[in-house]
């Protein structure tokens, strides 16, 4: 048996030397920190979103429409798009149409070819010079052929898919 008065020395030399006990573990710290480390990349992103981005497909559409004081319906008649489509493109701020649609809408607008890759790029897409289709486009455009006919016309010629009419 332990002598009582040694189980009391345990306890004051228990109490003098135990250490205060830690609020928190290290896992708590590590959970601290990616919790703030979020916190900073997400306000660094929101700050990097709202300082390079730029006006959506719908924007830029519709203010080249405006700017060439054309009806919606002369634009989609001319681009050979269904009322519908338009519709959707005009009620929907981030839709993205497929890059035909888009071309058949510059054409419509009769957009050169700055503008015409300003219109693409607002929706992801631009025209490659290595692909034969967009080279025909490209053609179009400096030649200033804007009636899709005629532009389906010399994509049929290259062999390469025609623009939806």
């Amino acid at each position: 048996m332990i002598n009582p008065e040694l189980l009391k020395q345990l306890e004051a030399y228990i109490s003098l030397h135990m250490e205060p006990k830690v609020l928190y573990s290290m896992d708590a710290d590590y959970y601290l920190e990616k919790q703030i480390s979020e916190n900073v990349i997400n306000i660094e992103l929101q700050q990097f979103i709202k300082r390079k981005q730029q006006p959506t497909f719908t924007e830029v559409l519709f203010q080249f429409i405006d700017k060439k004081g054309l009806k919606d319906s002369e634009v989609y008649k001319k681009a050979g798009l269904d009322r519908k489509l338009f519709s959707k493109i005009r009620s929907t701020p981030n839709y993205r149409p497929r890059k035909n649609t888009i071309i058949q809408l510059a054409l419509a607008l009769e957009l050169d070819k700055k503008q015409t890759d300003k219109l693409l790029r607002s929706a992801g897409y631009t025209l490659s010079d290595s692909d034969m289709f967009d080279l025909t486009i490209l053609f179009c455009l400096e030649k200033k052929i804007y009636n899709i006919y005629e532009v389906n016309i010399a994509l049929e010629h290259i062999g390469a898919k025609l623009l939806d009419s």
